[in-house]
């Protein structure tokens, strides 16, 4: 297991630009968990979801920001790996990576991580650029090139 959970989800070119990462602390609520006091496994999405607005408002690529772009970001992939369980009002990080790629999607890999610096999970998103009226963007559009030029630059490092 301890492979597993060292792993890096997407593979990346040998010149791209390291991730861009932010760390959120976050809360397990009353609401996120079973009668037990374990956070419910469908809660970790929402767990990601709050790392990728995070990411977002750094990099460019907030929900507002793809609104006003007139574009959408629907998640075509979900992948979750389970470690270690989370409990009612349990402080943790959530840790956000925008993974680097050249086309017209979003990779993120996410980490959970309990205070005591255990893993509680981690996982990934990919999410392809669409216009607003549903069709696939085929080339990367200029929201996503600005948030690349300025990775490049190394504003966000």
């Amino acid at each position: 297991m301890a492979r597993r959970k060292n792993k890096t989800y997407f593979k990346t070119e040998a010149d791209a630009p390291a991730p861009i990462t932010v760390s959120v602390k976050s809360r397990v609520r009353f609401s996120d968990v079973d009668p037990m006091g374990v956070a419910w496994h469908g809660r970790y999405p929402l767990y990601f979801e709050e790392g990728f607005a995070a990411l977002g408002r750094l990099c460019g690529l907030s929900y507002t920001d793809f609104f006003h772009a007139k574009l959408m970001a629907p998640i075509v992939e979900l992948h979750i790996d389970y470690f270690e369980s989370l409990y009612l009002d349990e402080e943790f990080t959530i840790q956000a990576s925008l993974v680097w790629h050249e086309g017209a999607r979003i990779n993120i890999e996410y980490r959970l991580i309990k205070a005591n610096g255990a893993l509680a999970c981690s996982g990934y998103t990919v999410e392809l650029l669409v216009e607003r009226n549903g069709e696939p963007c085929m080339a990367s559009p200029p929201l996503l090139n600005e948030c690349r030029r300025r990775w490049k630059n190394g504003e966000f490092h």
